[in-house]
């Protein structure tokens, strides 16, 4: 069954995994709110579902079908994002953030071309919001061009003191393989919202990218203090140790061979 005929039936499961004995009223307001919920901890594929569900409430609801692309986006698949970019912008085709979310697909396919005609169109719209800017700056690196930086630094300045924003930003420095640039906005978003387990794990999974097999132990340590039924923890706590392992035997023979 493709995704599109999961979206357009709305995930009806979602209502009875989360049941609880007291009557919630979830309508339009209730699932964007779970959306984004889902959405700032990592939770792509629910988040998908939840976006869908706002638009069984309100189809006209612009933020719900852009939230549907960035979802499959972060869900690395690209080509059903198009498919669905397209989908939205029936609907909304002067949509900046939509325009944006269509560009970072088409950018990430390979269409660096048309990535960036429909990045100009994102700004061309009076498209000023943060993710306008980390979608052209995502489009860029794909082009490899280093006007990116300019298009980040825009982003964290319409929202400074937003983690969201930080964290986001490293997700397509890390996507791109610039795992210092992306440690560095990380330390940021923990800086700004200590209390989140994510950004603990992927600022430990940064580290462990660039071999600081210590410092990445202690980042996914804080992360599962947050958290203690994450597998995703577990996982990266047991790569990090093997990937110590070898560090260590070799410091070992080194010693060795020095008597």
């Amino acid at each position: 069954m493709s995704r599109f005929i999961n979206l357009e039936l709305g995930g009806e499961s979602e209502d009875q995994s989360h049941a609880s004995p007291q009557a919630l009223v979830k309508d339009e307001a209730y699932y964007l709110a779970e959306a984004r919920t889902a959405f700032e901890t990592g939770h792509f594929e629910p988040g998908l579902r939840f976006y869908s569900k706002v638009l069984e409430y309100n189809p006209k609801n612009a933020a719900a079908w852009t939230g549907q692309v960035r979802m499959l986006i972060e869900l690395g698949e690209y080509r059903e994002a198009k498919l669905w970019a397209d989908k939205a912008l029936e609907r909304f085709p002067n949509e900046p953030e939509l325009l944006a979310a269509k560009g970072v697909a088409l950018g990430r396919s390979g269409d660096l071309q048309s990535a960036l005609a429909f990045s100009d169109a994102s700004i061309e719209e009076r498209g000023d919001t943060p993710y306008v800017w980390l979608a052209r700056g995502d489009v860029l690196l794909a082009r490899s061009e280093n006007r990116a930086d300019y298009c980040f630094e825009k982003a964290q300045l319409l929202a400074p003191h937003d983690w969201f924003i930080a964290w986001l930003a490293a997700r397509i420095r890390t996507y791109y393989e610039q795992f210092v640039l992306a440690l560095q906005l990380l330390q940021k978003a923990v800086e700004l919202n200590p209390g989140h387990y994510r950004l603990w794990l992927e600022q430990g999974l940064c580290l462990q990218a660039l071999g600081m097999v210590a410092a990445a132990e202690r980042s996914l340590q804080q992360a599962q203090q947050l958290n203690q039924h994450c597998p995703e923890i577990e996982e990266a706590l047991n790569q990090n140790s093997q990937t110590g392992l070898w560090p260590r035997l070799r410091g070992r023979w080194r010693k060795l061979f020095q008597r």
